[in-house]
C-alpha cells in the first residue's frame, strides 16, 4: 500500500505576495482533495501527508480541517514559529489534533543559514516531543551543517530532510552536498525524503542524470530511512504525478538490486520506501505494515 509522504494544498487567496508567483501558471491557482484524488485513484495511492506551506499557524488549521473532511490524509505537517514566546501553547493546542504529526519551519526562506543551531528552539523541540511530533526540515544544502547539530543536540526527535536538501542536480555541482548529506545520515533518527528532485534538476531530469543522487541518499541512508513523496502539486512544474512514481520505482528498483539480491528483499526494501517508512516515521496507525 503506498503512500504519498509529501503534498500539499492551498488557497491563492491565503497568499497574498506569497508564492506561487503569476509567472509559474501550472501551479498559480487553488489546489484541494479534489484535484489529487482521481491521481491517487490512478497511482495506487492510500494516504497522504499533507505539508504546509504557508509560515502562520492558520495556514496549519486550515490544513488540519481538510484531513479532518478527507480521510485519505493521514498526516499534517503544519507550522509554529519555534522561537517565539507562545510556541510551547501553540504546539499545545495544534496537537491536540491527532491528525497533527509533526512541524516544518520554512528554513530555506529564512535569513542566515543557523537559525536552527539555537538552543533558543528546546522549549519548542521539548514540546514536539511530548505531543509525539516530528520535524521536517525544508532546508538547502548549505543548511546541512546546522542541521546536524541541531539534529546531534535532540537525539530523540525524529527528523526527516525533505527533497534530501534540494541537490543541485542542475548544475552538477553535488561534491558538497554529497559530504553534508552522508554526515547527517549519520545521525540514526534522521531519515531522508525522496521528492522534490525533478524540480531541481532542470535540464537534466532523465534517469541516468537523478539515479546518482538516488543512489547516494540509498546508500547512506538505507532503505528503511528513506521516504518517497510527490510533492505534488510542485511537481507539475517539472512533471506529472504517475510519471514521477514510476520513475521514482525504477531509480530505486535499480539502485537497490546493485546491493540486494534475494527477489524477496528487494520487495520488501520498495515496500519501505513507497509507504512503509512513511508509516513508521509519522506513526500512522491507520496502514498496516511489515514491522
Amino acid at each position: 500500500m503506498r503512500i504519498d509522504a509529501h503534498q500539499h494544498f492551498w488557497r491563492l487567496a491565503d497568499r497574498a505576495g506569497q508564492w506561487p508567483p503569476p509567472e509559474l501558471a501550472a501551479i498559480h491557482r487553488d489546489f484541494g482533495p479534489s484535484d489529487l484524488e482521481p491521481l491517487l485513484r490512478e497511482c495506487g495511492v492510500a494516504e497522504t501527508v499533507l505539508v504546509q506551506s504557508l509560515p502562520s499557524v492558520a495556514d496549519t488549521r486550515f490544513l488540519l480541517d481538510l484531513a479532518d473532511r478527507h480521510p485519505f490524509i493521514a498526516a499534517v505537517v503544519g507550522w509554529v514559529d519555534l522561537k517565539a514566546h507562545d510556541a510551547v501553547a501553540q504546539i499545545a493546542e495544534l496537537a491536540g489534533n491527532p491528525r497533527l504529526k509533526g512541524l516544518r519551519p520554512m528554513l530555506q526562506d529564512l535569513p542566515g543559514d543557523r537559525w536552527i543551531d539555537d538552543p533558543a528552539l528546546d522549549a519548542a523541540v521539548n514540546a514536539m516531543l511530548r505531543h509525539d511530533l516530528v520535524f521536517d526540515a525544508l532546508v538547502l544544502p548549505r543548511h546541512l551543517g546546522a542541521l546536524a547539530r541541531f539534529a546531534s543536540r535532540h537525539p530523540t526527535l525524529p527528523v526527516v530532510v525533505d527533497h534530501a536538501a534540494k541537490p543541485p542536480i542542475a548544475t552538477g555541482d553535488l561534491d558538497r552536498w554529497r559530504t553534508d548529506i552522508a554526515s547527517l545520515a549519520l545521525l540514526p533518527q534522521v531519515s531522508c525524503k525522496l521528492s522534490g528532485l525533478l524540480t531541481e534538476a532542470g535540464d537534466r531530469c532523465r534517469a541516468d542524470d537523478l539515479e546518482p543522487v538516488v543512489a547516494h541518499v540509498l546508500q547512506q541512508f538505507g532503505a528503511r530511512r528513506v521516504i518517497w513523496g510527490s510533492d505534488w502539486p510542485v511537481l507539475r512544474l517539472a512533471g506529472d504525478y504517475a510519471a514521477w512514481l514510476r520513475l521514482s520505482e525504477s531509480l530505486c528498483t535499480t539502485v537497490l538490486a546493485a546491493t540486494i539480491a534475494s527477489p524477496t528483499d528487494l520487495a520488501d526494501a520498495l515496500v519501505d520506501i513507497f509507504g512503509v517508512n512513511a508509516q513508521r516515521f509519522y506513526r500512522l496507525a491507520s496502514t498496516p505494515g511489515r514491522s
